[in-house]
């Protein structure tokens, strides 16, 4: 099967992952929440310097800092995900496939071999590359059968 073959072949690179919006550990979550909803992202990386060391998602924010009821000027390094799992630029996308179904991650931060971070890889970019390699099947599928209009169609 050629999706099998070329899940083993081809590096994420080839996904075109997004650039990474970073801040600092010390960063309040305020900054995070802001910088989230300008640029309409559900995560952002936390670094040291430049090195990552983890990430901040949509999900820290409810379950560690509202659900907690912690305040905006929390620092990130209190409620991020530490040591996030990552992958490289040259990894084989099934390992970043593998590594988001284990976890259950919708985000992973794509770093080089420094441990800097270079992207992040959605899993919106994995169903786009799927669709890719299934287009008739996907664009061609039905409404949900089991769901029936209220209202007759036409004139």
């Amino acid at each position: 099967m050629e999706l099998a073959r070329n899940l083993r072949v081809e590096c994420v690179s080839r996904l075109a992952p997004s650039r990474p919006l970073v801040l600092e550990r010390t960063a309040p979550v305020a900054a995070a929440v802001g910088l989230m909803r300008k640029h309409r992202v559900g995560c952002l990386l936390v670094c040291e310097g430049r090195k990552l060391v983890g990430i901040f998602t949509e999900r820290d924010l409810l379950r560690r800092v509202i659900a907690a009821g912690l305040g905006w000027q929390t620092p990130l390094e209190a409620v991020m995900t530490p040591d996030p799992v990552g992958v490289c630029p040259k990894d084989p996308i099934r390992l970043a496939v593998r590594h988001m179904e284990r976890g259950g991650y919708r985000h992973l931060p794509v770093v080089d071999e420094a441990g800097r971070p270079v992207g992040i890889l959605s899993v919106k970019r994995i169903v786009r590359y799927l669709v890719e390699h299934f287009p008739a099947t996907v664009y061609n599928l039905p409404p949900d059968s089991r769901t029936y209009p209220q209202d007759r169609e036409g004139a």
